[in-house]
């Protein structure tokens, strides 16, 4: 592995926040909230960013887009801290398309995710991710995601990839098969980065060994999920588990309606983004909302004249 990978790969700890697309009024892209976004993250000490994952609503946004928030994302970060954009979809040469253009633009990583609806068989998902590997030198992190994609790469899948191809370095596991999760380790070798996708097991996955999260919860609460995370390393376990327990009640509530449906009404809530999604995806009922609001109460002030 060449040195300034081996480099990059030992960045890749901790909270990386997958951060959403803000739009406006109109349904465009908001770029100064979304470089807002990006700034208040890092001042509140998330570890490394993403954009254009599921979170992000890439399904929603056209190819020139998403190339438009991964270029924004990039330049803001300046290289404070690992940048990791979502470069994959259903389309293999899009795949290729957006992962090298990650490169081009300074990304530190990409994360692809499995192709979702096509439901492609293990051998073709092999295929398909030894030639994104193979088409860069940035390390790859895959996005495994079944609920969503309807197929689950299996672990020896992800253990043939990790060993065919150098910089496929991780798996973000979205992914509530937990004895799935403990095999990729054990499979893959410690030193593989393992991402939890599930906010309920951002800590657990810690205490077998993984790397990190990708939670959507630190959108609401980025110090808190970073602090959760540094009190692990730190070895303050007491602490990280009292941060697990802390932050459930507001994990379940922003998983009530499909992400980023909740986490958009609460970030609006927070007077961070204007709460806009684009169809066919939609801001939670009115009864969800409040409920939202209730549980947000609990670890934010929101201002005023979002509360009236």
């Amino acid at each position: 592995m060449a040195k300034n990978l081996e480099e990059t790969v030992q960045r890749l700890r901790g909270s990386i926040a997958p951060i959403v697309t803000p739009f406006d009024e109109q349904g465009n892209i908001d770029e100064q909230v979304l470089v807002d976004l990006i700034e208040w993250h890092i001042a509140s000490g998330s570890h490394g960013i993403s954009v254009t994952g599921t979170t992000g609503e890439p399904s929603s946004l056209t190819l020139k887009e998403r190339e438009r928030v991964m270029e924004i994302a990039i330049r803001t970060a300046r290289g404070r801290v690992p940048v990791v954009p979502g470069t994959g979809s259903t389309n293999h040469d899009e795949t290729m398309h957006l992962t090298k253009l990650a490169q081009e633009m300074g990304a530190d990583a990409a994360m692809v995710i499995v192709p979702y609806y096509n439901k492609p068989s293990q051998h073709a998902l092999y295929k398909h991710f030894k030639t994104v590997a193979d088409a860069v030198d940035i390390p790859i992190i895959i996005y495994n995601i079944p609920g969503r994609t309807a197929v689950n790469l299996e672990v020896k899948t992800l253990a043939r990839l990790n060993e065919d191809c150098k910089n496929i370095v991780g798996v973000k596991e979205s992914n509530k098969d937990f004895e799935h999760v403990n095999r990729v380790l054990l499979c893959c070798g410690r030193e593989f980065l393992l991402f939890s996708g599930i906010e309920l097991l951002c800590y657990p996955m810690l205490a077998i060994g993984g790397a990190g999260s990708v939670c959507a919860t630190a959108n609401v609460v980025p110090d808190k999920v970073a602090e959760m995370h540094n009190a692990w390393f730190e070895g303050d376990v007491e602490r990280a588990q009292q941060l697990h327990y802390e932050l459930m009640p507001l994990n379940d509530v922003l998983f009530k309606d499909t992400n980023p449906s909740p986490l958009k009404a609460a970030l609006g809530m927070m007077g961070k983004i204007t709460p806009k999604l684009r169809l066919p995806m939609d801001l939670p009922t009115e009864e969800l909302q409040q409920e939202i609001r209730s549980v947000l109460e609990r670890y934010v002030t929101l201002p005023e004249q979002v509360n009236k």
